[in-house]
């Protein structure tokens, strides 16, 4: 499927944000590049020092935001003069001066994340009168909810994802006598050949690497009789996927498929609390219960999941800590793992997004462990 973005959607989303910005008491939105600006405007900036930055004022009725844009990049921008005004600037000017003249002269502003220092450093030197805070600790982040196109996207990409993955279970991708280098880079060319438009990420832990949830695949030959992890994703217009599945090389001993089925049974039990109106935490606390009754709570050393769309980590974070409900629209993984360190590792990922019944897979690959 093709996802692409129309100028009355990307308004659609501007009157979100003011609806969004003006409850938690804000006079205006500064975003520095990155993907909340690409969500609101269609424009995918370059991450310069030239900052290219939307600003918006709420104290001025229903004018649009304003698109800043060193000169030298103003040829790439698509004029959407319902959606932005653009205004140029050049390198004779302060680009902290011109930001800070398309802002509010007091109040509190919502900066995204991915702002430079550089620049957010700048802005306080030029607007002292200003209260900088953090766009998602106000608000949880622009891309929270995702529009029912945009889940479908993320449904697209997950299958992309699925394909590899049968491709690995059903013993087409070789592993033994393989580095783990490169059998990771065979699956970023797979990635590509069923269809995603670029690799994210690739992680291939094998035997004791894979008690390292990020390990960075090397130079260890895969062996028989060990776990193989393979974590990976790619982007599909626009959105990622991301998914997780281990195989075991040869017979796997029965410590090791205990313990798997204890991992399966955790990520169920997350899924299944995935429901509106329940508590982030209460997902990450599903999983956490059933791997802590087994023996394993120690060995579960990570968050139960990450927001994913536009990009592969953002908001919502599924933790202990978080107590946000959860909402039609979320879209995040569910990613329980069990670690022996010195042995072996185990993850099981499926990304989910949440309709109005609850949430509901976009990876459909076999989730048991599957000998190889």
């Amino acid at each position: 499927m093709q996802y692409e973005v129309d100028d009355e959607e990307l308004i659609r989303r501007w009157h979100q944000v003011r609806q969004r910005t003006e409850k938690a008491d804000a006079n205006g939105i500064l975003l520095g590049g990155g993907a909340d600006l690409k969500y609101l405007t269609g424009y995918d900036a370059m991450p310069l020092e030239r900052i290219t930055a939307l600003v918006g004022r709420f104290s001025s009725g229903d004018a649009l935001p304003t698109l800043i844009v060193p000169e030298l990049e103003e040829a790439r921008v698509r004029r959407r003069p319902s959606v932005y005004s653009v205004h140029t600037w050049d390198d004779t000017a302060d680009s902290a001066s011109v930001i800070a003249a398309a802002l509010p002269q007091r109040g509190a502003v919502l900066v995204s994340d991915d702002l430079w220092a550089l620049h957010l450093l700048g802005l306080q030197r030029s607007s002292p009168g200003l209260e900088l805070r953090s766009l998602s600790d106000s608000v949880g982040g622009l891309r929270l909810i995702k529009s029912p196109e945009e889940r479908a996207a993320l449904a697209a990409a997950g299958s992309l994802a699925d394909q590899v993955a049968s491709q690995l279970q059903h013993g087409q991708i070789p592993l033994l006598g393989r580095t783990e280098a490169e059998i990771a880079e065979d699956i970023a060319e797979r990635l590509i050949a069923v269809g995603h438009e670029t690799v994210e990420f690739v992680i291939i832990a094998s035997g004791p690497n894979a008690a390292s949830p990020h390990h960075h695949p090397g130079s260890r030959t895969v062996r028989t009789g060990e776990i193989v992890l393979c974590d990976f994703g790619g982007r599909l217009n626009g959105y990622c996927s991301d998914t997780t599945r281990c195989v075991h090389t040869g017979p796997a001993p029965a410590d090791v498929r205990e313990a798997y089925e204890v991992l399966a049974a955790a990520q169920e039990a997350a899924v299944q609390a995935a429901q509106p109106g329940r508590l982030l935490a209460d997902v990450d606390l599903a999983a956490r219960r059933v791997i802590s009754a087994a023996g394993y709570g120690d060995n579960f050393i990570h968050r139960t999941g990450h927001g994913i769309g536009a990009e592969v980590h953002e908001h919502p974070y599924v933790t202990q800590l978080n107590t946000d409900p959860v909402q039609v629209g979320h879209a995040f993984s569910v990613e329980p793992g069990i670690y022996i360190p010195g042995r072996w590792g185990m993850r099981l990922e499926d990304i989910v997004v949440i309709e109005n019944g609850g949430a509901r897979r976009c990876n459909n690959s076999a989730r048991e462990l599957v000998e190889v």
